[in-house]
């Protein structure tokens, strides 16, 4: 149990030193190479014109960079590997422990999440040179969408077949059998978490909000003694705060793509290893939260011909209502904290 919690706790306390100390050169990068859009957006991401949200951006996203996600997966993937590594090389029995790269648990959550992160990666840097068809250049959403698809299809994949999985437990109640609808399913969970990436709108708001959400299932899956698993959730939230350190009102870069992406699709993939995906919308509440506001919104302005919200996603609305930006950020935060909490209570107790 003490090298259990040695596992857990001291890998994600080295993936915050380890993040924090990469943070500087990564940094001096992205401004050196002035890695940042080079114009304001002036449409939503419900693809209005929007004085206001043209108006919330205007001093933040030209200047600073984008892609600053990179030391978040990057510090991930160097410490699995490097674990790994000291593992194989040596018999020393604490490397032996500390190693959380395992197939059954570690494989496909470290492989969504960097593969998800290049794609992000791609369509960062398309946004910061004005290529592609996107909202002020970028990949096309529909590209976007058949790249996190594909992805999503691999995880899929590696559930039914490989680990056996097609069905889902609901707290309280028990398994219920998808059979050959998982597939479906669980893809369309993952472009369900991904589609709350839109929550990275506000200095040090997605940062605080997903490294909540990532300490919940690293507690969900110690109390399940999936350590790997638990380690590697640890070790993305330490990144996360190392990451967080630095975005904070002023923010020195913003997480991009190449973040966002990463973390949603491994983040579902962490739910459906510990059998906790129904917990999820509880655990990532602010995430669902976002992604709503943006669908009745479009859905308010189709059907009805008027907006529910001033301007969509709800972070902004609360900033066009007068809040002042850190005021939204840290609220969220507390609300975070607190679903992420319950979350983790109802997936631990509803099994007993």
């Amino acid at each position: 149990m003490i090298l259990d919690i040695l596992k857990v706790f001291g890998l994600a306390a080295f993936a915050f030193f380890f993040a924090f100390f990469i943070t500087p050169f990564i940094t001096r990068y992205l401004y050196k190479y002035k890695l940042w859009r080079k114009e304001v957006r002036t449409k939503s991401p419900d693809g209005s014109e929007t004085p206001i949200f043209a108006k919330l951006h205007k001093d933040k996203e030209v200047g600073t960079p984008r892609m600053g996600g990179i030391i978040i997966w990057l510090s991930v993937l160097f410490i699995a590997l490097l674990f790994w590594l000291l593992d194989y090389l040596t018999a020393y029995p604490l490397f032996e422990k500390l190693n959380f790269l395992s197939r059954g648990q570690t494989w496909l959550p470290l492989f969504t999440l960097v593969a998800a992160a290049l794609v992000g990666f791609a369509d960062d840097i398309f946004q910061v040179f004005g290529k592609g068809k996107y909202i002020a250049g970028g990949m096309t959403f529909t590209r976007r969408l058949i790249l996190i698809i594909l992805i999503a299809l691999v995880g899929a994949w590696w559930f039914y077949f490989k680990l056996e999985t097609s069905g889902i437990f609901i707290p309280f109640y028990g398994e219920i059998s998808l059979g050959y609808l998982f597939p479906l399913f669980f893809v369309l969970t993952v472009l369900a978490t991904f589609s709350g990436g839109v929550i990275d709108g506000l200095d040090g708001l997605a940062g605080g909000v997903l490294a909540a959400i990532f300490s919940a299932y690293a507690g969900i899956a110690f109390f399940q003694n999936q350590i790997d698993l638990a380690a590697f959730s640890g070790v993305v939230a330490g990144a996360i705060l190392a990451f967080l350190w630095f975005n904070i009102p002023p923010a020195r870069f913003y997480m991009g793509e190449t973040g966002i992406m990463g973390l949603t699709t491994s983040l579902t993939v962490i739910a459906f290893l510990t059998d906790s995906v129904a917990v999820l919308p509880l655990i990532a509440f602010p995430l669902v939260l976002e992604s709503a506001s943006v669908i009745i919104q479009l859905l308010s302005k189709k059907f009805r011909g008027k907006k529910v919200f001033l301007v969509a996603p709800i972070h902004h609305h609360f900033e066009a209502k007068g809040w002042p930006s850190y005021k939204v950020t840290m609220r969220f935060w507390v609300v975070s904290v607190v679903f992420a909490v319950i979350g983790m209570v109802v997936a631990l107790v509803g099994k007993i």
